[in-house]
Order: C-alpha cells, then sequence, then structure tokens
C-alpha cells in the first residue's frame, strides 16, 4: 500500500496542485488535497492548520506548503502524524519526492579547507586574526599564513601562537627554510612545502604534520622517497603533486595526482585549487566542482584554496557547499545532482514556478487589485484584478501601472520588476518580495520558520 499522503493548501494555488498530483499517476493514489480555508498557501498558519484541518488524521504524512510558517513539532503532535515543509514552489514537487520527500543531508564532508592567507606577513596580528575569523565562518577548517617573497615576517611566531591561542588550526606556507623552521618552533600544525631535502627542518616523531612535495617538480619518485623518509622517522604527511594552471601543465598534473593515488592507495593527500580558481576567468563556482570531483574520485581530503581575484571572493564557501554535496552523492553512489543549489550561482535548473498559461488562469481568478509578479518562458507577468500584462522589458510596463502619484509604491513597484528582469535574463528563479538566490555567491539569512514575515515594504507603517 502506498504511503498516505495529505497536501494543505489555499485557494488560489488547489487547481496547479491537482494537475501536478494527477501527473503523478499510479504513486499518488492514496494522496489526497486538502484546502485549508484561506486564499494564499503562504498565509497559513499554525493557527490556522490546529483549528480548521479535521480530525482524526487519515495521513500518514502531512506536506505544508514550503512557504507556511509553523511548529512542525507542535503540529505533528497535535494531529498525531508527522509534518513537513514541502517545495515552495508547485513546480518543485517532482524534484522534491524524486529526493524521497526530504533534503539530502548536507552536514557531513571529509575534506579539511587550508585557506591561505597570503599577505599575512604585511597585516598585524589583529588583522591577521580577524581575517582568519571570517574564513573559519566561511567554512576553513585551518588557516594557512602565506609569506611573501623578499618580505620580512619579524611577528611570523606572534601570530602562530596568538591563532592557536583563539583555537585555530595553522599552517605556514614559504618557499624559505628559516620561516619554516620559525613557523615549527612557534606550533604551526602544518608546513607548506617540505621535500626529502627539507624534512630534517622536523625533529624525529614531530607532531607538525608537514605538507610534502615533489623535487623537482613533477617528479613522483621524489614525493616518494621523502614520504618514505617520514615514515622512517615517525612523521605523518600529507602529499600534493600540485596542481598546474591551464596550458601550463594541468593535464600533465591531474595524470600526477592519480599516478600518485595508485602508488599510495592509503596516504594523506591535498590538491591546490588557486592554479585554477586564481588564474582562470572564469566564474570559480564551476570550476570548484569540478576539481572536487576529482578529489573526492581520489580520496584526496585536504585542499588548499586561495582568495586574491575579486571574482574569487567567494571561494571558501564554494569549496565548503562542494565538499558537503559531493560527500552526500558518494554516499548515494550517485551523481552530484539533486542534493544543492549552492553552487548553481547565475542560472537555475528550475527558473519558472509556472508556465504562462498557469499564471493567466491566476489573473483571471484574482479578486483583488494587489499587483503580484512572476516571471515565465515569455517574459514577466505582472497581474492584479481585470489587469495583466507581459514583457521583457521591465522599464515597458511602468506607464501601465499607474502609479505615477504613488511614490512608494512606485519605488517597490521598480525595484521587484527590475529584480524580476534581471531572473528572466539569467534564467533564475524569481519570488516576490524575497532577494534573489545567487546560492553560496552571497550571503542569505536565517528566517524562522515557525513566523510569518513582517509586512512587505509598502504596508508598513511609518515609525513615528
Amino acid at each position: 500500500m502506498s504511503e498516505r499522503l495529505l497536501f494543505l493548501t489555499g485557494h488560489l494555488a488547489l487547481p496547479r496542485l491537482e494537475r501536478m498530483l494527477a501527473g503523478f499517476g499510479e504513486e499518488a493514489r492514496n494522496w489526497r488535497i486538502h484546502d485549508i480555508g484561506v486564499k494564499v498557501a503562504a498565509l497559513m498558519t499554525q493557527e490556522i492548520i490546529l483549528r480548521r484541518l479535521p480530525r482524526p488524521l487519515a495521513a500518514d504524512r502531512v506536506i505544508l506548503p514550503g512557504r507556511c510558517r509553523a511548529d512542525l513539532a507542535t503540529l505533528a503532535e497535535a494531529f498525531g502524524a508527522p509534518f513537513e515543509r514541502g517545495p515552495e514552489e508547485i513546480a518543485d514537487l517532482p524534484a522534491y519526492f524524486g529526493k524521497r520527500g526530504g533534503k539530502a543531508d548536507l552536514t557531513r564532508h571529509d575534506m579539511r579547507i587550508f585557506a591561505e592567507i597570503v599577505d599575512a606577513s604585511i597585516m598585524s596580528v589583529d588583522e591577521v586574526i580577524a581575517r582568519a575569523t571570517l574564513l573559519k565562518e566561511a567554512g576553513a577548517d585551518v588557516i594557512d599564513l602565506g609569506c611573501l617573497p623578499d618580505t620580512p615576517f619579524p611577528h611570523l611566531e606572534e601570530t602562530i601562537v596568538a591563532l592557536k591561542a583563539r583555537g585555530f588550526s595553522v599552517s605556514l606556507d614559504s618557499a624559505k627554510r628559516e620561516e619554516l623552521e620559525r613557523g615549527a618552533r612557534a606550533g604551526a600544525d602544518h608546513l607548506l612545502s617540505l621535500d626529502e631535502h627539507t624534512l630534517s627542518i622536523l625533529p624525529d616523531n614531530s607532531p607538525l604534520v608537514p605538507i610534502l612535495v615533489p623535487n623537482p617538480h613533477g617528479d613522483l619518485d621524489s614525493l616518494q622517497h621523502a614520504a618514505r623518509i617520514a615514515e622512517r622517522r615517525g612523521i605523518s604527511y600529507i602529499l600534493d603533486p600540485i596542481l598546474d594552471p591551464i596550458h601550463f601543465g594541468l593535464a600533465a598534473s591531474i595524470e600526477r595526482y592519480v599516478e600518485t593515488r595508485r602508488r599510495e592507495p592509503g596516504a594523506e593527500m591535498m590538491m591546490g585549487t588557486g592554479n585554477l580558481t586564481e588564474l582562470t576567468d572564469a566564474d570559480s563556482s564551476g570550476v570548484t566542482a569540478v576539481l572536487l570531483g576529482l578529489c573526492s574520485e581520489l580520496d584526496i581530503r585536504h585542499l588548499l584554496t586561495v582568495q586574491v581575484s575579486p571574482h574569487t571572493r567567494r571561494t571558501v564557501q564554494e569549496h565548503d557547499a562542494a565538499r558537503r554535496m559531493l560527500f552526500a552523492a558518494r554516499a548515494d553512489a550517485a551523481l552530484p545532482k539533486g542534493y544543492s543549489e549552492a553552487l548553481l550561482q547565475i542560472h537555475d535548473k528550475r527558473p519558472y514556478a509556472a508556465t504562462p498559461e498557469e499564471i493567466a488562469e491566476l489573473a483571471r481568478e484574482l479578486r483583488d487589485e494587489n499587483f503580484r509578479i512572476e516571471v515565465a518562458a515569455d517574459g514577466i507577468h505582472i497581474y492584479a484584478r481585470g489587469f495583466h500584462r507581459v514583457a521583457q522589458d521591465a522599464m515597458s510596463l511602468f506607464p501601465e501601472l499607474g502609479v505615477e502619484k504613488d511614490g512608494a509604491h512606485a519605488f517597490y513597484l521598480g525595484a521587484e520588476l527590475m529584480k524580476a528582469e534581471i531572473a528572466f535574463r539569467l534564467g533564475k528563479r524569481y519570488r516576490q518580495d524575497e532577494p534573489l538566490d545567487f546560492g553560496c555567491a552571497s550571503d542569505r539569512s536565517q528566517e524562522d520558520e515557525t513566523r510569518l514575515r513582517e509586512a512587505g515594504h509598502t504596508l508598513r507603517k511609518a515609525k513615528n
């Protein structure tokens, strides 16, 4: 017997929801819909559900609209069945149930992010701590202190001690043996990078874990030799064959990672992604996804990231999102699709919540004069009772709106329509009164899903 699902909705969404569920065929034979008695489903509240939903509840699970603000545990206790929020848009129900009606678990990962502060040597200790705090909040696990060529770092030890005192894991990244020695004595957790000739910096059985690199560049025999020396001396290590930029050895360097894993099946490995994210004029999210896909396949669990170029300003967040998505997909032996949209920053997979025909039907049913705005494949729709216009240029709609003498309303509609035009041109999902979702490319505020949002811009009363 299939699961008995009950979908709660409002008057306006009911026809669209009925058509959508009919498309599920035999799978939906025990699914029912209940119109809770509100016009707009998003205005459904916990109190309304408690008052209006009949008991006893003949359902194994109740699906609420994604924008419904209610305490799910309270409802489950009151009705004796689990309640959950479905997607915000009816159009997303097939994808939602494709994941068994629940969100993917993105709390787990098995990769550590080393976030480099490339100019640490010319920053004060307080400035380094402030930057490190931001990087940790973005997802970094280790703060990597970069040392600039021909630039003294007199406060190196003080910086490491200060970071360690505040709970940071610290690595030191330098080409100078003297700076690496100072970093080791100051208590760094990792050194970038040592080779078979510079491992002598560390004493036997050192708790510090160095990142080992080939010397000369690309010589995997030397990398393995360094690993054997470290093992004989009781030193743990991480191997980094070094990723090269495009047109400067990228393909060969990828081969080295594959070969290193073949030769050293149990070794810890690192990949530094900055040579691609920083040195390629492309949005870094896609580059990051592909590189971490390689890391996922090769069991590379340490990532060195850099945020220098303005176009990589969110690369730590992107690495964090990618490692979580890839862990979940690998655990399911699945493609990394449908787990997270954090890396879909420019274009959305399902940009339109409704078809032009569905919007037209909804517009005909409206009985109030409040403007609704939606985006469909044919452009921007703005509609109210007795009014429905479609355009691909937001500015062309303004003369027809009749708000020339209402400055606040004109400002609001102008902002929303331009946002809708951006969504239409990029192929992104538009939601009235909500910011566009650019994934992890921008911060998103956390909502209280038990309470309705405050009134929109044009409905707020002026403060005295």
